[in-house]
């Protein structure tokens, strides 16, 4: 008798196990699963090419400023911000020492 119950909760056990993973491996392999995996890859392969463009650009920079050491060639010195044509200088509130307030202009540099 015991023999039988083990047999019959070991089928029912393997049975269960074998229905989910049927279940899960069709559900894989719906249309929509399907899309969102190929989606996820292609999300995946970008950040890859993301990445190796990065790479490439870094090391771009590093080697042109070795053949610019090289070569004796000095870097080209930054721009100074300017401001544009009919640009309003930005007002600042200033709090003075007596009750009232007042605006004053701070001026772009």
């Amino acid at each position: 008798m015991f023999r039988r119950a083990f047999w019959f909760t070991t089928g029912v056990a393997a049975g269960v196990w074998a229905t989910t993973k049927v279940n899960r491996t069709l559900d894989k392999l719906t249309p929509e699963s399907l899309a969102l995996q190929a989606a996820d890859r292609a999300v995946l392969a970008g950040r890859r090419v993301k990445l190796f463009a990065l790479d490439i650009r870094d090391g771009m920079a590093h080697r042109e400023a070795a053949l610019k050491d090289a070569l004796g060639l000095a870097a080209a010195p930054e721009p100074e911000p300017r401001a544009l044509p009919g640009q309003r200088p930005h007002l600042v509130v200033v709090e003075p020492q007596n009750s009232h307030h007042s605006l004053t202009r701070k001026e772009d540099h």
